[in-house]
């Protein structure tokens, strides 16, 4: 009997202790986990509390950026003109351009207040070819652009 008794006892404790729980999960926008246990509120919980309104930068996207930025004549033949306008001058940290072939640094700036936002790049004596302007912002973002040579 006692042996009956401690294999249901046994049973019963296998049962209640080891059974499976629900674990419940919360991710927020980007996919980063935020919650993860087996409180039943937080199933019932309202996700506006993971919710954050997007937040308004002043982040200038790609398409923005290059409205502001003026590079011409393309394609160049001897001078390359670059100028841009002041809400750009403050993002822009330097400026490159590299041959699209060799991947070799032909012309680098750094964005200095006396540039007096235009930059001239004198390419008399570059190859004909494609060449690529790379803008490098403040916050690590690049922007390129194809530039001929001819």
């Amino acid at each position: 009997m006692k042996k009956k008794l401690f294999s249901a006892c046994s049973l019963m404790i296998g049962f209640l202790g080891f059974s499976q729980t629900e674990v419940y999960f919360k991710y927020d926008e980007a996919g980063n986990q935020k919650y993860r246990g087996t409180n039943l509120s937080a199933k019932r919980a309202e996700t506006n509390a993971l919710r954050e309104e997007p937040k308004t930068t002043s982040l200038m996207d790609e398409k923005e950026f290059w409205k502001q930025v003026r590079v011409y004549p393309v394609p160049v033949n001897d001078i390359l003109t670059i100028d841009w306008t002041e809400e750009t001058d403050k993002l822009i940290e330097s400026v490159s351009l590299y041959q699209h072939s060799t991947t070799h640094w032909k012309f680098q700036q750094q964005n200095l207040p006396q540039l007096n936002r235009q930059l001239k790049i004198d390419m008399s004596g570059y190859e004909w070819g494609v060449y690529i302007l790379r803008f490098t912002l403040k916050d690590g973002r690049t922007f390129s652009k194809n530039i001929t040579k001819r």
